[in-house]
């Protein structure tokens, strides 16, 4: 099962889900994207708002009206997420219409093994413009691929010389996959300090001690999070239409 949430009062670019791409909301655009992974069995999008539950219904989706009170993704789906019977839940941020379905296969494979409860995706950072950009958000790995930390600032710092091994940068995807028991387990948890403070809600996960397994992917996203990016988005769907 995956779910979108999907919020319509975005604090940077509100109304971002209804955007318009070649002919297309945004949330559609995802929604579908989601529902073509070959482990994804229904996608419903989770949102605070009537137009986006309409949106999503005109395009033969499946939406629900959540409480507007959510202060996060996490917490949204959650709210849907208690009602369903199932063992895995795929989050699918509602901005990135770009996503590879590829990418949400590779973030299920892990869950073969029993101890794995919470899984996301990242690829290699070599843009030094994306390294130093805060909308661009880092990731660095311990040897078994668990994430150590996720921040808007570049991670790691280098300080060695130019012949010296260099750690590897990541830049995380907006795609989460939990066992559903332990979605509502860390909705349920307090919110913590550097979530609040990086505005990272997967921080909150670290912070109580717990694991996110990393699948690193070649599939590289776009996430709409200024104005820029929905045009950089918009354009290269309507090349992509034109071919």
């Amino acid at each position: 099962m995956a779910l979108v949430p999907a919020r319509f009062d975005s604090s940077r670019l509100p109304g971002k889900a209804l955007a318009d791409l070649a002919g297309r909301p945004m949330i559609e655009h995802v929604w579908r994207r989601a529902a073509a992974a070959r482990g994804v069995g229904a996608v419903i999008v989770a949102t605070d708002d009537v137009r986006i539950v309409e949106a999503v219904e005109r395009s033969g989706g499946r939406a629900r009206l959540t409480s507007p009170a959510h202060r996060s993704g996490t917490d949204r789906i959650a709210e849907v997420a208690a009602s369903l019977d199932c063992d895995v839940v795929v989050n699918v941020q509602g901005d990135e219409p770009l996503l590879d379905p590829d990418a949400i296969d590779a973030i299920l494979a892990p869950f073969a093994d029993p101890d794995v409860r919470m899984t996301t995706a990242c690829v290699r950072l070599t843009d030094p413009d994306e390294a130093a950009d805060p909308h661009v958000v880092k990731v660095v790995v311990d040897t078994h691929g668990d994430a150590l930390y996720f921040s808007r600032a570049p991670i790691p710092y280098d300080r060695v010389g130019p012949d010296a091994p260099r750690a590897a940068c990541y830049k995380h995807l907006g795609l989460y996959a939990y066992r559903r028991d332990f979605l509502l387990a860390i909705a349920r948890l307090p919110r913590t300090p550097l979530e609040h403070a990086e505005s990272l809600e997967q921080l909150r996960v670290l912070e109580h001690g717990f694991r996110i397994r990393t699948v690193e992917t070649s599939h590289d996203s776009v996430g709409v999070d200024t104005p820029a990016d929905l045009e950089r988005v918009r354009r290269q769907l309507l090349a992509a239409v034109r071919t």
